[in-house]
């Protein structure tokens, strides 16, 4: 089997010793080239040009942004039968796509399971989220959570660590920044009538949402890698709105008498939001700029995870 190993060398939790040895592991069982990332972008365009020439493998080795890009690159010429199985070793710091799929934090063991996983044939065909013409893993958001996103990568250029507490306190921050008495956003689903005057809106591809540190954070419990989007969205903001929300989701079964402002849909083919003025997107962590208008879409059967 031709495989191509596409590692970022500056991710979180690697180092060179862990990455020779991830390469020889693979190598043994594999026809294994190697390449490392030397820039933003430089990912999609791997694997890409791996999908093109015929490669029948990509493992990816890195952080949330670097799998976002490698799927990007799978994914440029749309859904297609032919292309290469996926595989993720987790490198960065919180690594959700992987651990939403119950692949192990630790490289050595996720090695383990990838070879064990490709002996046995288990392969999963999974959905993909697309926020416009973004492919995304695991979540997408507008508002709160993206202009959160946005402070970070502010402070990653001015050579802050980044970490879990540091996206914590952003979006904390934020809260208390932010206009919490005119809404922005209407959030139109399939089959009912607009959400008018939300504030927010947070989209899954799978559960959790997110984790914070070994906590996960369920927006939407219940989503899954092969089925539609979760969207949770609020039409209010105010703090009693606001604790309510971050007990839910901490807690993650959320009640049946949740308050009407919190809103919540399960398995969906798409959502669209429109918003007044323009507000901060992110999708899987990377911040995309500002936009008026989204429309997020289920893509099924989009890939093939070795798992």
């Amino acid at each position: 089997m031709r495989a191509l190993l596409i590692v970022n060398p500056h991710a979180t939790s690697t180092n060179e010793r862990r990455r020779d040895l991830l390469a020889h592991a693979l190598a043994g069982e594999l026809s294994l080239r190697v390449a490392h990332t030397e820039n933003r972008g430089h990912a999609a365009h791997l694997a890409a040009a791996a999908a093109d020439s015929g490669v029948d493998l990509i493992v990816v080795h890195g952080g949330d942004g670097t799998v976002n890009e490698v799927v990007n690159g799978l994914m440029y010429r749309g859904v297609r039968p032919d292309s290469p199985l996926l595989a993720v070793v987790p490198g960065g710091s919180t690594n959700v796509f992987a651990r939403a799929l119950g692949i192990d934090a630790d490289p050595t063991l996720a090695t383990e399971q990838i070879l064990e996983a490709l002996t046995a044939h288990r392969i999963r065909v999974v959905s993909l989220g697309r926020a416009d013409d973004r492919y995304f893993t695991f979540n997408a958001g507008l508002g709160l959570d993206a202009e959160a996103v946005h402070n970070v990568e502010k402070r990653r250029r001015g050579g802050s660590p980044i970490s879990n507490f540091l996206h914590f306190r952003m979006t904390v921050s934020g809260y208390f920044r932010s206009d919490r008495k005119h809404p922005r956003m209407t959030v139109e689903l399939p089959g009912r009538d607009p959400i008018e005057g939300a504030y927010l809106a947070f989209v899954s591809n799978v559960d959790p949402w997110t984790y914070f540190g070994k906590r996960p954070v369920r927006t939407n419990p219940g989503t899954a890698p092969w089925g539609g989007l979760g969207v949770f969205t609020m039409t209010k903001l105010g703090v009693p709105t606001a604790l309510r929300a971050s007990a839910e989701i901490l807690r993650g079964h959320p009640p049946s008498n949740s308050s009407k402002s919190i809103i919540r849909a399960q398995d969906e083919a798409w959502v669209t939001v429109r918003c007044k003025e323009p507000v901060d997107l992110q999708v899987d962590g990377d911040y995309l700029g500002t936009r008026s208008e989204v429309e997020f879409v289920s893509v099924p059967n989009a890939l093939r995870l070795v798992l």
